[in-house]
């Protein structure tokens, strides 16, 4: 059960998913002072009516708990025990040899010019507004508690560098991954969500900007928002939902926008997205690790589940991730990639605006 008198203090304008109190069409984080326990920044870090966080600026001041946020409780011990009673082994690996792979390398960095390259799970390479930008970067062939990677990234790391930016989503061990944060260097703009920004000033990184939902920082010519998603966090026995959890939106003013969903589960705030941005071009969704429906519907969508977010978010095209790398459930290694499809065509959509890119293929978005 969660302990919600703990986590019922929230900052003004922040309840969870599809916030009501803002005025249609704004995401102005309302002004006049800091309740307690409250998320948001400090009287004087914003200015009036902006939700630009400064980046690298100094540490924000965060609840205990970001529970509150979850969509539903996290399972208890009848729910794992029904797990363990109703597990069946996880997937075969048997059609990893068809997982589609194109390692074509990356093309230069060019302002002007916004590609992305699908380097395996959620992790993506951006060029976005002259900046080079990871999404949950993961190279490692491990991550705890889950079988060794059956595809290798689809791009080396040497040869992604320099990087500008790292996007996280949420702390999960997919999704964060220590060795491969520790292969870059310091100074690398990190975006976090709130709650996690200690995790890497204490490993040295110096330009560390957390964020809370609806709240946004400007790298150069590049905006970064922080938007909902159904989830939670946990790296440790005793840390459960202490970070926040998210997508991230990605783009200049004059530039296709990118949203990156990161990893969640089906709800609302699509919608909710959608009217706040109204223009997305591309949105990078997950459509792995699903079943056992029951147990995982909250957290983590399916293909048909991806294909309505993609509807909600009003995007011009869908790029698939979240599959044919680990074996962290008990689908079939093809069955994303195959419902996918079967999703696509059963809601009438033209094939083009599906990208089902390969791990290591690279498309570019018109500008």
């Amino acid at each position: 059960m969660i302990d919600r008198t703990r986590t019922a203090r929230r900052s003004e304008g922040h309840d969870r998913i599809g916030t009501a109190d803002l005025a249609a069409g704004s995401t102005d984080v309302p002004v006049g002072g800091l309740a307690a326990g409250s998320t948001d920044v400090p009287v004087g870090d914003l200015a009036a009516g902006s939700t630009d966080v400064p980046v690298g600026g100094p540490p924000r001041r965060w609840p205990r708990s970001f529970a509150d946020r979850l969509a539903a409780p996290l399972p208890g011990l009848p729910q794992l025990a029904r797990l363990i009673r109703a597990s069946r082994p996880l997937a075969s690996l048997g059609d990893v040899d068809r997982i589609p792979i194109r390692r074509t390398g990356l093309a230069p960095l060019r302002a002007g010019t916004t590609t992305v390259t699908w380097v395996g799970h959620a992790t993506y390479v951006l060029d976005v507004g002259g900046l080079r930008v990871l999404t949950d970067p993961v190279w490692s062939r491990r991550i705890p508690g889950v079988r060794p990677r059956f595809v290798p990234p689809g791009v080396a790391l040497t040869d992604v560098t320099p990087v500008d930016a790292v996007v996280i989503s949420h702390n999960h061990y997919d999704h964060l991954d220590a060795p491969t944060i520790r292969r870059l260097p310091r100074d690398t703009a990190v975006f976090v969500p709130a709650g996690l920004g200690d995790w890497f000033r204490r490993r040295g990184f110096r330009r560390v900007t957390e964020l809370d939902w609806w709240e946004s920082a400007r790298l150069h010519d590049v905006r970064f928002d922080f938007v909902p998603a159904q989830h939670w966090s946990r790296r440790g026995p005793a840390d459960t939902c202490r970070s926040l959890w998210g997508g991230w939106l990605l783009g200049t003013a004059d530039g296709p926008r990118i949203h990156f969903a990161g990893d969640t589960g089906y709800g609302a705030f699509f919608a909710e997205i959608a009217r706040r941005y109204p223009r997305i071009d591309l949105a990078l969704l997950p459509i792995g690790a699903y079943h056992p429906r029951w147990f995982l519907r909250t957290v983590h969508l399916d293909p048909a589940a991806a294909v309505r977010a993609f509807l909600d978010l009003g995007a011009d095209r869908m790029a698939t991730m979240h599959w044919g790398t680990f074996a962290m459930t008990k689908e079939p290694v093809l069955e994303p990639w195959e419902l996918v499809h079967a999703a696509w065509s059963a809601a009438g959509l033209p094939r083009e605006r599906l990208w089902d890119l390969a791990i290591g293929e690279t498309r570019q978005l018109a500008t």
